[in-house]
C-alpha cells in the first residue's frame, strides 16, 4: 500500500508543471495533470471517429500516464523545434523513475504504456496521439490563439507538427481542426 501512496502523492506534482496554454476564460496556464485528465475525456468522446478498432480504455491508460515524466522535465510546447530525441530521452530517465516508486510488475506495465505512447505504433497509440496533440490547438482556437501569438508559433509550425499525428490517429478529427485552423489564420490569430 505504502508504495502506491508514494507513488500517488509523486504525481501531485503534475499539477504544478504549467503548460503554454490557457484554460478557457482564465488568467493562469494550464497544468499537464488538466491537460491529461481534458485529453482522456477527448479521446472518450472521439471513440466512434476512430477508423481503426480501439481499446478505448488501453487509450484513456496511454493518456493518463504519458506526461507523467515532465513531473522531473517540466512541459515543452508542442510547436518547438529540435531537440526532441532529447527531450524524451530526458523523460524516459523520470519515468523509470516515478514508476520504480510502484512494485515492479505495476512499474512494467506503466512503462509499457508510457513506451506504447511514444512509439506511436498501434491503433490505440495513433488515437491516444491525436487527442494529445489537437488538445492545445483547441485551446488556442477557443482563445483567440493565444498562446501562438505570445510564442510566435505560425501557422506553418502549427500545420506542420499536428497533420500527420492526427490525421494518422483520428482524420475526421484533423479534417475538422484543418477547416478551423484556415479560418484562424484567414483571422491573424497565429505568430509571425
Amino acid at each position: 500500500m505504502q508504495h502506491i501512496i508514494d507513488f500517488i502523492l509523486e504525481l501531485d506534482k503534475l499539477k504544478g508543471v504549467t503548460r503554454k496554454t490557457r484554460p478557457l476564460g482564465l488568467d493562469r496556464q494550464e497544468n499537464s495533470a488538466e491537460h491529461s485528465w481534458q485529453i482522456c475525456l477527448l479521446a472518450l468522446s472521439l471513440e466512434r471517429f476512430a477508423v481503426e478498432p480501439i481499446d478505448i480504455n488501453h487509450v484513456i491508460r496511454m493518456l493518463l500516464v504519458h506526461d507523467i515524466g515532465e513531473i522531473d522535465t517540466g512541459d515543452t510546447i508542442v510547436f518547438a523545434e529540435g531537440g526532441w530525441a532529447e527531450r524524451k530521452a530526458d523523460e524516459r530517465v523520470a519515468v523509470k523513475r516515478i514508476f520504480g516508486l510502484l512494485p515492479d510488475d505495476e512499474a512494467a506495465k506503466l512503462l509499457a504504456l508510457w513506451e506504447e505512447f511514444e512509439a506511436g505504433e498501434t491503433a490505440e497509440a495513433r488515437f491516444a496521439n491525436a487527442a494529445d496533440r489537437a488538445m492545445p490547438a483547441l485551446l488556442n482556437l477557443a482563445n483567440n490563439g493565444q498562446s501562438w501569438r505570445e510564442n510566435g508559433i505560425s501557422y506553418e509550425r502549427v500545420t506542420g507538427r499536428l497533420r500527420a499525428p492526427i490525421e494518422a490517429g483520428c482524420p475526421a478529427l484533423w479534417a475538422y481542426m484543418e477547416e478551423r485552423l484556415d479560418e484562424a489564420r484567414a483571422k491573424g490569430l497565429f505568430g509571425a
